[in-house]
């Protein structure tokens, strides 16, 4: 199992029907990834000097967030970058940010 610090861009137009999704947890019976990806995106934090979304994510695939990428993420985010961290690494670095969601 891998964990990366994600990074990307929140298409504006879309963010409250995001919202909306992530806190009906509508992910979650997605298999194998949707535990991993609500969990993820619940926790997700804002960047604004970077204007971007980031979070830490648990995934298996490879190209890493491959099938996450495919089903949810590319719908609703641009320019994703993730970089391979430990796990709780990407989360450390990013608890003093705010969250996406307030």
């Amino acid at each position: 199992m891998a964990y990366y610090l994600v990074r990307a861009k929140l298409k504006s137009d879309l963010a409250q029907e995001l919202r909306r999704r992530v806190e009906r947890k509508e992910f979650l019976a997605l298999r194998p990834f949707g535990q991993a990806l609500t969990r993820s995106l619940e926790g997700a934090r804002w960047d604004a000097e970077r204007q971007e979304a980031v979070w830490e994510e648990e995934d298996y695939c490879s190209p890493p967030l491959e099938m996450e990428r495919a089903v949810v993420l590319d719908h609703y985010f641009d320019r994703i970058r993730v970089e391979r961290v430990s796990r709780n690494g990407g989360w450390k670095r990013i608890v003093s940010l705010p969250s996406l969601w307030t």
